[in-house]
């Protein structure tokens, strides 16, 4: 297995909470219903609130798109600031509570034809990707590390 990239971000869950609670905020929209759900549940299972779950899926997300980034090089990012759609890089937890990427709509194939025309010739054949997703969040801190690997 290549390592392609690596992204890491981190989220401060107050500042996060207050854009997530202001009226007329869209931050919702940045995420899947699934992902909306998870992290309700996971608030009432843990007695916290849903923002700290939240900003932990949010630097995930941040941080794919850097892996994705590093992954290109000095080429093109793969998204503007303005057409990244957020909702569709989803950050699922597994039944046992890990989580993981899970690329909607065209991006898990925007995401294999620009990583594959970049870092492998035309005579390879399509790679085979993974996501390593870690998220933790400690205090008023959350953070997220994402590697995107080749096989």
């Amino acid at each position: 297995m290549t390592m392609l990239g690596v992204g890491h971000d981190v989220v401060d869950v107050r500042a996060f909470e207050e854009q997530l609670e202001a009226p007329g905020s869209h931050m919702r929209a940045l995420f899947s219903a699934r992902e909306l759900r998870q992290a309700r549940l996971r608030a009432e299972q843990k007695h916290d609130g849903q923002a700290v779950h939240l900003a932990g899926r949010w630097a995930a997300k941040e941080s794919v798109i850097k892996a994705w980034c590093e992954a290109l090089g000095t080429a093109t990012s793969p998204y503007t600031l303005d057409d990244t759609p957020w909702a569709a890089i989803e950050v699922l937890s597994e039944a046992d509570g890990c989580p993981r990427i899970v690329l909607g709509g065209d991006v898990e194939s925007r995401l294999r034809k620009s990583v594959g025309a970049h870092v492998f010739s035309d005579a390879e054949p399509e790679p085979d990707l993974h996501w390593f997703v870690s998220i933790s969040h400690d205090g008023g801190i959350a953070s997220a590390v994402v590697m995107l690997c080749a096989q």
